[in-house]
Protein backbone atom coordinates (compact mmCIF):
# COMPACT_ATOMS: atom_id res chain seq x y z
CA UNK A 1 0.00 0.00 0.00
CA UNK A 2 2.91 2.35 0.77
CA UNK A 3 4.43 1.69 -2.65
CA UNK A 4 1.09 2.32 -4.39
CA UNK A 5 0.61 5.57 -2.46
CA UNK A 6 4.13 6.72 -3.37
CA UNK A 7 3.58 5.89 -7.05
CA UNK A 8 0.23 7.73 -7.03
CA UNK A 9 1.90 10.78 -5.47
CA UNK A 10 4.71 10.83 -8.06
CA UNK A 11 2.24 10.35 -10.92
CA UNK A 12 0.10 13.20 -9.59
CA UNK A 13 3.06 15.59 -9.83
CA UNK A 14 3.16 14.90 -13.57
CA UNK A 15 -0.61 14.81 -14.10
CA UNK A 16 -0.52 11.08 -14.88
CA UNK A 17 -3.07 8.44 -13.94
CA UNK A 18 -2.09 5.11 -12.43
CA UNK A 19 -4.11 1.97 -13.10
CA UNK A 20 -3.52 -1.64 -12.14
CA UNK A 21 -3.26 -4.41 -14.71
CA UNK A 22 -4.80 -7.77 -13.89
CA UNK A 23 -4.49 -7.20 -10.16
CA UNK A 24 -7.04 -8.28 -7.57
CA UNK A 25 -5.89 -5.70 -4.99
CA UNK A 26 -8.35 -2.84 -4.51
CA UNK A 27 -6.63 0.56 -4.52
CA UNK A 28 -9.56 2.85 -5.39
CA UNK A 29 -9.38 4.37 -1.90
CA UNK A 30 -6.11 6.06 -2.95
CA UNK A 31 -7.28 6.87 -6.47
CA UNK A 32 -5.81 3.93 -8.39
CA UNK A 33 -8.36 2.11 -10.53
CA UNK A 34 -8.33 -1.19 -12.43
CA UNK A 35 -7.19 -0.65 -16.01
CA UNK A 36 -7.82 -2.54 -19.22
CA UNK A 37 -5.36 -2.73 -22.11
CA UNK A 38 -8.25 -3.60 -24.43
CA UNK A 39 -10.88 -1.31 -22.90
CA UNK A 40 -14.48 -1.70 -24.06
CA UNK A 41 -15.49 1.61 -22.47
CA UNK A 42 -12.73 3.50 -24.30
CA UNK A 43 -13.63 1.80 -27.60
CA UNK A 44 -17.28 2.81 -27.08
CA UNK A 45 -16.21 6.40 -26.44
CA UNK A 46 -13.98 6.47 -29.53
CA UNK A 47 -16.63 4.82 -31.74
CA UNK A 48 -19.46 6.87 -30.23
CA UNK A 49 -21.58 3.78 -29.77
CA UNK A 50 -22.18 0.71 -27.65
CA UNK A 51 -20.32 -2.46 -28.50
CA UNK A 52 -21.38 -6.03 -27.84
CA UNK A 53 -18.23 -7.78 -26.65
CA UNK A 54 -17.16 -10.21 -23.95
CA UNK A 55 -14.22 -10.40 -21.59
CA UNK A 56 -11.21 -12.06 -23.17
CA UNK A 57 -11.44 -15.67 -21.98
CA UNK A 58 -7.74 -16.24 -22.75
CA UNK A 59 -6.56 -13.83 -20.08
CA UNK A 60 -6.15 -14.19 -16.32
CA UNK A 61 -9.30 -14.00 -14.20
CA UNK A 62 -8.45 -10.54 -12.83
CA UNK A 63 -7.75 -9.15 -16.31
CA UNK A 64 -10.41 -6.69 -17.47
CA UNK A 65 -9.55 -6.81 -21.18
CA UNK A 66 -12.21 -7.65 -23.72
CA UNK A 67 -11.75 -9.96 -26.71
CA UNK A 68 -9.57 -8.54 -29.47
CA UNK A 69 -7.66 -9.47 -32.61
CA UNK A 70 -3.95 -8.70 -32.53
CA UNK A 71 -2.86 -6.99 -35.75
CA UNK A 72 0.67 -6.14 -34.73
CA UNK A 73 4.05 -7.84 -34.98
CA UNK A 74 6.84 -8.15 -32.44
CA UNK A 75 9.96 -6.03 -32.85
CA UNK A 76 8.49 -3.44 -35.22
CA UNK A 77 8.12 -0.25 -33.18
CA UNK A 78 10.99 2.24 -33.00
CA UNK A 79 9.69 4.14 -29.96
CA UNK A 80 11.81 2.02 -27.61
CA UNK A 81 9.58 2.20 -24.53
CA UNK A 82 11.35 0.29 -21.76
CA UNK A 83 8.18 -1.34 -20.43
CA UNK A 84 6.99 -2.63 -23.83
CA UNK A 85 6.60 -6.40 -24.15
CA UNK A 86 6.34 -6.24 -27.96
CA UNK A 87 9.98 -5.31 -28.54
CA UNK A 88 12.68 -7.52 -27.13
CA UNK A 89 15.51 -7.06 -29.66
CA UNK A 90 16.54 -3.57 -30.79
CA UNK A 91 18.64 -4.92 -33.70
CA UNK A 92 15.63 -6.80 -35.09
CA UNK A 93 13.50 -3.66 -34.66
CA UNK A 94 15.95 -1.70 -36.80
CA UNK A 95 16.13 -4.45 -39.45
CA UNK A 96 12.33 -4.66 -39.57
CA UNK A 97 12.06 -0.89 -39.87
CA UNK A 98 14.36 -0.98 -42.89
CA UNK A 99 11.84 -3.36 -44.54
CA UNK A 100 8.95 -0.94 -44.02
CA UNK A 101 7.06 -0.02 -47.19
CA UNK A 102 4.11 2.36 -46.69
CA UNK A 103 2.37 0.98 -49.79
CA UNK A 104 2.65 -2.67 -48.67
CA UNK A 105 -0.42 -4.34 -47.15
CA UNK A 106 1.85 -5.68 -44.39
CA UNK A 107 3.06 -3.89 -41.28
CA UNK A 108 6.60 -4.38 -42.55
CA UNK A 109 8.10 -6.11 -45.55
CA UNK A 110 6.37 -7.49 -48.62
CA UNK A 111 4.16 -10.50 -49.31
CA UNK A 112 6.49 -13.30 -50.42
CA UNK A 113 5.98 -16.65 -52.15
CA UNK A 114 6.26 -18.46 -48.79
CA UNK A 115 3.50 -16.35 -47.20
CA UNK A 116 -0.03 -17.68 -46.81
CA UNK A 117 -2.87 -15.16 -46.84
CA UNK A 118 -6.08 -16.31 -45.15
CA UNK A 119 -9.33 -14.45 -44.81
CA UNK A 120 -10.59 -14.14 -41.28
CA UNK A 121 -14.29 -13.90 -40.61
CA UNK A 122 -15.01 -10.91 -38.42
CA UNK A 123 -18.26 -9.38 -37.32
CA UNK A 124 -19.18 -5.84 -36.41
CA UNK A 125 -19.56 -5.35 -32.70
CA UNK A 126 -21.02 -1.85 -32.73
CA UNK A 127 -24.62 -1.71 -31.56
CA UNK A 128 -26.32 1.16 -33.43
CA UNK A 129 -29.62 0.62 -31.58
CA UNK A 130 -30.96 3.78 -29.91
CA UNK A 131 -31.81 3.43 -26.23
CA UNK A 132 -34.05 5.66 -24.17
CA UNK A 133 -33.12 6.61 -20.65
CA UNK A 134 -35.79 6.91 -18.02
CA UNK A 135 -35.87 10.45 -16.63
CA UNK A 136 -36.01 10.51 -12.86
CA UNK A 137 -36.19 13.50 -10.48
CA UNK A 138 -32.48 13.00 -9.72
CA UNK A 139 -31.60 13.52 -13.42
Amino acid sequence: MQLAEAMKSIAGKYDLAIETCSEEIELSSIGITHGKCIDDELVEELCRGKIRIEKDKNQREACGCVTSIDIGAYNTCKHGCLYCYANYNRDIVLKNFEKHNPTSPLLFGEVGPQDKISERKVKKLIDKQMYFTKITPEN
